[in-house]
């Protein structure tokens, strides 16, 4: 009966570390790379069904829920901006982000394709 008990015990344990872990793997920092979308794009409709646009300040992310904020730091010269989600993608690999050309031109310079960025998300 004792060892039932023990063994319950650990499991409860073992749960709560796993959830902990999760919440605080959600809210890290993370490093990847960012993109800018093309021009071409202003009008469409994004995955969320919202018309794009490319002077606001939004973003796509291949996980992120819609409407999440994200701040975005540009890694080679530490400027920030705070991204909504409101699209899916990039679907390259090497990128996490694919920006409105607004918000890249704020944190980077938009004669360069991608920029390395540091994003988490921000209530």
């Amino acid at each position: 009966m004792m060892k039932r008990f023990i063994l319950v015990i650990i499991m409860m344990i073992s749960t709560l570390g796993i959830y902990s872990f999760t919440n605080n793997a959600l809210d890290a920092k993370k490093t990847s790379y960012a993109s800018y979308y093309h021009d071409r794009f202003n009008g469409r409709k994004t995955a969320s069904g919202e018309i794009f646009d490319n002077s606001k300040f939004t973003a796509a992310n291949r996980t992120l829920p819609f409407g999440t904020n994200v701040k975005v730091t540009n890694l080679r010269n530490g400027k920030e901006v705070i991204v909504r989600i409101n699209d899916r993608g990039p679907y390259h690999s090497s990128r996490s982000l694919d920006m409105s050309k607004a918000a890249f031109d704020e944190i980077g310079d938009i004669s360069h394709g991608t920029i390395p960025v540091e994003y988490e998300i921000v209530d």
